[in-house]
């Protein structure tokens, strides 16, 4: 393909269906993404790997220590991950991440509402960028006058969002 050819989009419904971290110490990884955030443990290789999902799916979240046992996180100045981000079904059940992690003492590093979105955004404990979302539906997100996506980022009403919360 030449640069001046305009690219054949990927085909509609396509995903990202799983992150796979590495991490320094498997039990504490399990205990921010399965004790703090829900997940369910769906299987543990004695290799040092751990699969992770909501609702029943093989994994959403792949854990292992296999390169990075003990190891530290990458030096700022460095490329990798920036943040993984996990997308919740409702507000209220953003709500609900964001009750749990004031409970389990974690703090944010950012909250923004991006129009099209709402967001918490933090570190696991390996340091790995989380960002912690739901989508509004569609029909609401921001448009120029001549309809193209507008997002924005502004500070997002934690208090607001704690209200929320399902039961």
């Amino acid at each position: 393909m030449h640069m001046s050819e305009a690219p054949t989009p990927i085909i509609a419904g396509t995903r990202i269906g799983h992150v796979h971290l590495k991490v320094a110490d498997l039990d504490r990884a399990l205990a921010f993404y399965c004790g703090v955030l829900g997940f369910e443990l769906m299987q543990r290789l004695s290799s040092g790997a751990a699969f992770i999902s909501a609702g029943g799916y093989h994994h959403h979240i792949g854990l292992n220590t296999w390169e990075s046992k003990g190891g530290q996180p990458p030096p700022p100045g460095t490329t990798g991950l920036f943040h993984t981000a996990i997308l919740y079904p409702t507000r209220a059940s953003l709500a609900d991440a964001l009750h749990r992690l004031i409970g389990a003492g974690i703090e944010l590093d950012g909250a923004s509402d991006h129009g099209v979105s709402e967001a918490l955004y933090l570190r696991d404990p390996d340091e790995n960028g989380v960002e912690l979302y739901w989508d509004r539906p569609k029909e609401q997100w921001p448009l120029t006058p001549e309809g193209k996506l507008a997002m924005f980022t502004k500070r997002l009403d934690l208090d607001d969002l704690l209200r929320q919360r399902e039961a």
